[in-house]
């Protein structure tokens, strides 16, 4: 199997966390890890240096912005602020590619042999939209076109 350098760099993250399972995913545990500081917010999510703030919302939002904003921890600089408009939307475009890899990592993926919206949210805590979006990149990268499975949901 041929990883991208995303999943490459989320699955060694985990398995320098000792995180190897979905039930391990806790955004209070990976953010102490990496001594990261969680503030809830009513309505803004960024991160200022060691600081990620998340909206006070469901679990499948927060974990989901989590992951987007580890994104910039890891590999942004500077202030969105005073930056071009075309390198801030790479920047956030970049944050959400990698937030579907660290919500939903291709090796436990593979460890579940997930194949449909369902397995995703039995294992992760994120939403549908989310989910069906992960399926689909899981699937155009990682099977060809024999090997895809027709359906998204059980019937």
């Amino acid at each position: 199997m041929c990883y991208s350098d995303v999943e490459k760099f989320v699955e060694a993250l985990y398995k320098q966390l000792d995180i190897q399972d979905p039930e391990e995913l806790s955004i209070s545990a990976i953010a102490d890890a990496l001594n990261i500081e969680i503030i809830y917010s009513e309505s803004i999510s960024m991160r200022i240096d060691n600081f990620i703030v998340l909206p006070c919302s469901t679990l499948q939002n927060r974990w989901q912005i989590f992951g987007h904003e580890l994104c910039h921890y890891f590999f942004h600089e500077g202030d969105q602020r005073f930056m071009h408009s075309l390198f801030v939307d790479l920047q956030e475009h970049q944050a959400n590619h990698f937030a579907y890899h660290f919500c939903i990592p291709t090796f436990m993926l593979q460890q579940l042999q997930v194949q449909r919206v369902d397995d995703i949210l039995q294992y992760f805590p994120v939403e549908f939209s989310f989910a069906l979006h992960r399926l689909q990149m899981y699937q155009n990268t990682h099977f060809t076109l024999y090997e895809k499975p027709v359906y998204y949901l059980a019937v």
